[in-house]
């Protein structure tokens, strides 16, 4: 039997990419402001966040309202983040830092904000990797799913850097934290109803 929504994976991952645009029209029509490589890694940095975020909701969504087509979107939402993550790196690497690659170590090493954000990414790189259908394969499903419980962990670091980052107003990067925490919440939730539950069975 086909799969139904066969189109909502592809639809996301399409919408997904249009600041990709949206930012590539600003830059040509001189739109990124008085600073331009601060704006587009402030953008790249929360669009990366932005869909972190909503791809670990993807379970809880499931769980709260009994339907299963949000976890068809966790891939897509998670390797989205990615893809924002990787050219927000990419971009304070190449740009903001001209590849000198002592100063981005000094930075690394003596930011908070950036230690973060460096941490957060490198958690991401391993769960991207492994974000196949072979990789759970080769991996066992235990084994992968315990690996990709790393992407709370980059979340929440990715959080943080944000939080660091802004300084004053820290009422956005708060308000991820809370989503974020609502949805770990909801996760061990259901792993401590699941585990009465096999307890009562003598599972």
């Amino acid at each position: 039997m086909a799969r139904p929504l066969p189109w909502l994976a592809p639809a996301v991952v399409a919408g997904g990419l249009v600041p990709v645009v949206e930012l590539a029209g600003r830059a040509v029509a001189g739109g990124l402001g008085a600073d331009p490589v601060a704006f587009l890694l402030n953008r790249l940095g929360l669009l990366a966040l932005v869909f972190l975020v909503a791809g670990l909701c993807c379970t809880p969504l499931r769980l709260l309202f009994e339907v299963t087509w949000p976890a068809r979107l966790t891939r897509a939402l998670g390797l989205l983040g990615f893809g924002y993550a990787a050219a927000h790196v990419g971009f304070y690497l190449a740009v903001d830092q001209g590849l000198d690659l002592a100063a981005t170590w000094k930075d690394v090493t003596e930011r908070p904000f950036i230690t973060a954000g460096a941490a957060a990414f490198l958690l991401l790189l391993p769960l991207a990797w492994t974000s196949t259908g072979g990789w759970v394969r080769r991996l066992g499903h235990g084994r992968w799913k315990g690996l990709h419980r790393l992407a709370y962990a980059a979340a929440a670091l990715g959080v943080l850097h944000f939080y660091l980052r802004v300084k004053k107003d820290v009422t956005e990067p708060l308000a991820y934290g809370l989503v974020l925490l609502t949805a770990l919440s909801l996760r061990v939730v259901d792993w401590d109803l699941r585990r009465r539950r096999r307890a009562r069975a003598g599972v």
